[in-house]
């Protein structure tokens, strides 16, 4: 396959917006299913995990490749929970395009916001697909209103629903003037094209004179011929579309139901016609490892092997499965190659293609294209994988802090192995996902990003691995930092085995900006310490900072700056720079007036108006900050913070306040000072 012909897509939406079952309905047209699986009776192809079938949820960013009018198209189906969001950055980050799915009832929803906004810092032309329109309270022109008000973009329909709610029948094609019916008997495989009717004729004119309206801008020849009254071609109006995509200065729009098999066919259309290939996507760059000069990567199957780690899944009899997108070059089975981020070689036994979690065996993988390695034992998500002659690195991804953690232990001697090597594998796939033993206790914390991320990794340790457990309540994983600046001398002095180690650095300490991170500066001067003394002193300090002030949390947004040194040749040694460092780093953050902190969670609420009075009295007595109030036709929409250490159980509580109607989503906003300690 030709990269100008491939596809590398990805489909992203709110938690129930129908992603999963669009993507169903993708596979079975491409012929790549030959029957239709439905989440809601745990039958989806995508959803291969027990815990995604028995909650009807999306949980791994599970790949697959179809092929549609002669085209390749590798789709990543990627988690609508916020917290997945490691699943979310790791799909869009190696992505080409995206089809975004709305649901035409709830319209532009809280974490479609979340996934669009992650979509524009990775500069991904999106198509849009405005879902369930048979469903009650669906209104297509509110949704494509909300695309434009709420995410900033520019909605541009394409397709028209005939009717909407029970009497939703068809979609009209706006570029071909054309009633599409869909077949129920064949599943919609079957589409009946007729003339517009006379009752459709006048929103068509309208909607049509908008799209040109729209797509003008991006071509003379479009506004010449449209002010002249001439007849605009097919090819032209698709060509100048796509060019509007490919520039993120538009968004197509398209509109159906998934569930009912309406306008999945016109969609798949969409994504060949107006999202761009390997050769047309935003351009990569990467650094050299030599210089840390930056270089653009030339998406060429002739140029140096390239590649990116953006997924590890294990599988019991063939280990880890890692995920790789192509940039520019190709590999081979069978052949070794280089970690670039870990500079070691690795050897690839087996290329696979995957569909789901089904596959076949390729010889090859080339630039632009998606596959999985089998054999690598080193790689971790976001690796580059290339050759030793050509050291450049893809952009590192970064993933958010987990703010949530549980103890776990085993119930036996026999099950510890099976629990280290259980945590071991969730942690190769899941950047988000931290394990830590507590000094103190000797237990296992496990740490996530919330609530139902921890509850299916815990989930998944009893049963995939089948790891006999006691796991403990869910307590929030606090931080430390500092309010004011000190400046300390450390001295550190040792004798082991009869020789003097001894050290002596002066350090300051300051609070950073809100959210900066922590931070190291070396102001010492040039030449008072050997370069692996100065080393040891860094790693010293790098090593505090996950140690903690008061309470062993982790510090944030503290900036160590190390001011000066006294080094003696005869009893100066590294291990001792070392100790003075961390042990200087802890003395002066406790005269620093060191701070608990806590985290604050944005929640989103989606409640009936009937019970909206209840949800926000609740959601105060939490200690919540009411931020915006937003009437929709069927629901009202709070938006607050709240501590996270107030939100345990919300999810019942909700559900009792609002007669099981009401939902919210959350997700993690800030660390604020929290009063009175633990």
């Amino acid at each position: 396959m030709s990269i100008e012909n491939m596809r590398n897509i990805g489909i992203m939406a709110h938690i129930d917006a129908g992603k999963t079952t669009t993507t169903e309905r993708i596979l079975f047209y491409t012929g790549k299913s030959h029957r239709i699986g439905e989440v809601d009776n745990g039958e989806a192809t995508m959803d291969w995990m027990e815990q995604e079938q028995n909650r009807g949820i999306t949980i791994t960013s599970a790949a697959t490749t179809c092929y549609w009018d002669d085209h390749q198209i590798n789709i990543i189906d990627t988690p609508g929970h916020v917290d997945f969001t490691a699943e979310v950055e790791r799909a869009l980050r190696v992505l080409d395009g995206a089809v975004a799915v709305f649901c035409a009832v709830g319209g532009v929803e809280p974490q479609s916001e979340t996934v669009w906004h992650q979509a524009d810092h990775y500069n991904i032309p999106r198509i849009a697909f405005i879902n369930k329109m048979d469903r009650l309270g669906a209104d297509f022109y509110a949704a494509v209103k909300e695309i434009r008000t709420k995410l900033g973009a520019n909605p541009v329909p394409l397709y028209l629903p005939i009717g909407s709610e029970n009497d939703f029948e068809g979609i009209i094609d706006l570029v071909r003037e054309k009633e599409l019916r869909f077949e129920p008997s064949t599943n919609g495989s079957t589409i009946t094209e007729s003339e517009i009717s006379k009752a459709n004729r006048e929103i068509t004119d309208e909607w049509r004179e908008k799209l040109f309206d729209d797509i003008s801008s991006f071509s003379e020849e479009i506004t010449e011929l449209f002010l002249e009254g001439e007849h605009i071609s097919e090819t032209l109006i698709l060509d100048t579309i796509r060019r509007g995509t490919i520039d993120r200065e538009i968004v197509p729009v398209f509109v159906g139901a998934s569930l009912k098999n309406v306008g999945v066919q016109p969609l798949l259309d969409g994504i060949i016609d107006f999202l761009p290939s390997p050769l047309e996507a935003p351009v990569i760059t990467g650094h050299k490892v030599k210089d840390d000069s930056e270089v653009e990567v030339e998406p060429s199957a002739k140029n140096q092997p390239l590649g990116l780690v953006f997924k590890i899944q294990t599988d019991r009899e063939a280990g880890p499965l890692c995920f790789i997108r192509m940039y520019s070059g190709s590999i081979k089975k069978g052949t070794a190659v280089f970690n670039i981020t870990k500079h070691k070689r690795e050897r690839v036994n087996r290329l696979l293609r995957m569909h789901s979690n089904r596959h076949e065996s390729i010889d090859e993988v080339m630039a632009g294209d998606i596959a999985v390695v089998v054999g690598f034992k080193l790689a971790q998500t976001g690796d580059t994988i290339g050759s030793e002659g050509y050291q450049v690195l893809l952009e590192k991804m970064e993933f958010p802090e987990p703010v949530i953690s549980i103890a776990i232990e085993p119930k036996t001697i026999s099950d510890q192995d099976k629990l280290k090597k259980a945590l071991e594998g969730l942690k190769r796939e899941d950047p988000t996902f931290t394990v830590k033993e507590n000094e103190e206790t000797g237990q296992l914390i496990i740490s996530g990003m919330g609530e139902l991320h921890l509850d299916i990794i815990v989930d998944r340790i009893l049963k995939e691995y089948k790891v006999e457990a006691n796991v403990g309540k869910p307590q929030v994983t606090y931080r430390e930092s500092i309010t004011k600046e000190v400046i300390h001398t450390e001295k550190f002095h040792k004798l082991i085995s009869g020789k003097e180690n001894n050290a002596e650095i002066t350090i300051k300490v300051e609070p950073a900006e809100k959210g900066a991170g922590n931070e190291v500066i070396n102001n010492l001067p040039e030449g008072l310490l050997p370069r692996e003394f100065t080393d040891a002193v860094i790693r010293g300090i790098d090593n505090a900072f996950p140690s903690g002030i008061n309470y062993g949390y982790p510090t944030i947004d503290i900036k160590v700056t190390v001011q000066n040194a006294v080094y003696d040749p005869l009893t100066a040694s590294a291990f001792a720079f070392e100790a003075a460092a961390s042990l200087g780093f802890d003395a002066a953050c406790r005269k620093a007036d060191p701070v608990l902190l806590q985290p604050v969670m944005n929640v989103d609420i989606l409640s009936p108006k009937d019970f909206v009075g209840e949800v926000i009295s609740h959601i105060t007595t939490r200690g919540g900050i009411i931020n915006s109030l937003e009437s929709k036709p069927t629901f009202e929409h709070v938006r607050a913070e709240v501590p996270l250490a107030n939100m345990f159980g919300y999810s019942t509580a909700l559900r009792s306040i609002t007669q099981g109607r009401g939902t919210f989503a959350m997700e993690f906003a800030y660390f604020a000072k929290k009063e009175g300690g633990i």
